[in-house]
């Protein structure tokens, strides 16, 4: 039976907590490795799979209903994306780490230890949900390695996203230019491309430039995840879809 929107939307939600859940478990010694392996293999194909299912019965609503699941869509997948980085290093943290709480406070720590643990904490915070905090973690990156990749794409698409959900201009054109930086340090690296092609298609005007990104993307190889992410969009702009 076909489930309705509602239906689909309460369904990733528990998935969404049966993720964060796992991660927490994981970290408290509740679950194995494999264990939460299993558990998160399970939950991301089951939200990919509901994902898709959302955005087919919403084919008819407006622009601006379809922009805003596009963006729930892509944060909940990079959560997928984000969880076997979390639970390899959660494993081997001697403690869990409340969520806003930095675990960099060791002066004895190397820069290099200090950008890997707080990119860590972005992802654990990005799994329970706590974006001010992972956006605190990515920036404090950000000051320690201004090229990084990984936190230039994720503070880019995090305020892209906040901004474009409270009518924030300024707040869009950071987390655009943020974009833009981690493409220009990054231009063999697939994510950053994937991101800012999303963000050109979310905006009025930009099709052309959704389009040459995602042709980009394409030619980078991307990992299975992100071609999931990406083939909804692909397939609405009229592209190859792997």
């Amino acid at each position: 039976m076909n489930k309705n929107e509602q239906q689909l939307r309460d369904e990733i939600a528990l998935r969404e907590a049966s993720l964060a859940d796992a991660v927490k478990e994981l970290a408290s010694g509740e679950l194995s490795e494999s264990e939460a392996a299993a558990i998160e293999r399970r939950e991301r194909a089951a939200l990919e799979k509901a994902h898709v299912a959302l955005l087919a019965l919403g084919s008819t609503a407006t622009k601006s209903k379809t922009v805003r699941r596009r963006r729930r869509w892509l944060l909940l997948s990079a959560l997928g994306c984000f969880f076997v980085a979390a639970i390899i290093l959660l494993w081997s943290s001697l403690s869990p780490r409340q969520a806003g709480n930095s675990i960099t406070g060791n002066v004895s720590l190397g820069q290099a230890q200090q950008v890997t643990q707080l990119l860590t904490e972005g992802e654990a915070d990005v799994a329970n949900g706590n974006v001010v905090a992972a956006l605190s973690a990515y920036q404090q990156v950000l000051v320690l390695r201004p090229k990084n990749v990984l936190a230039l794409t994720e503070t880019g698409w995090l305020d892209f996203s906040a901004g474009s959900s409270s009518t924030n201009p300024a707040l869009v054109t950071l987390g655009v230019a943020d974009l833009r930086k981690a493409i220009t340090y990054g231009p063999r690296d697939a994510a950053p491309r994937l991101y800012y092609a999303i963000v050109a298609d979310s905006t009025p005007g930009n099709t052309a430039l959704a389009k040459k990104e995602f042709r980009v993307f394409l030619a980078l190889n991307p990992s299975r995840g992100q071609l999931t992410i990406a083939r909804p969009f692909l397939k609405a702009l009229g592209l190859p879809t792997s």
